[in-house]
């Protein structure tokens, strides 16, 4: 399955926390059942995004806990646009008959 995984910087950081966060990044390595697809910082240094697919949720659950202090995380399930379309015109065309 494939995941937008984002993250912004818990509130009240201290320079003191950012760079402890950085220490851990760089010694962390993503669980071997993790493919990251694309791995973004925001331009605001803020936060970012990873688009991510693994079919073990767990593995993303221990790197967000290893980060967790620092972080707030928003994971979302998300399909291929077009792996989606076909399901996407079906229930719009069911909708519009009923709807009739």
């Amino acid at each position: 399955m494939k995941y937008l995984v984002s993250w912004t910087g818990r509130p009240g950081l201290s320079l003191k926390d950012a760079q402890e966060s950085m220490k851990v990044f760089e010694k962390w390595a993503p669980d071997p059942s993790i493919t990251f697809h694309q791995f973004l910082q925001r331009a605001d240094g803020r936060g970012g995004y990873a688009v991510v697919e693994t079919d073990n949720p767990t593995a993303m659950l221990r790197d967000a806990m290893t980060f967790g202090l620092w972080f707030e995380f928003s994971t979302e399930l998300v399909l291929d646009m077009l792996e989606a379309a076909p399901t996407l015109t079906e229930v719009t065309t069911h909708l519009s008959e009923v709807l009739s």
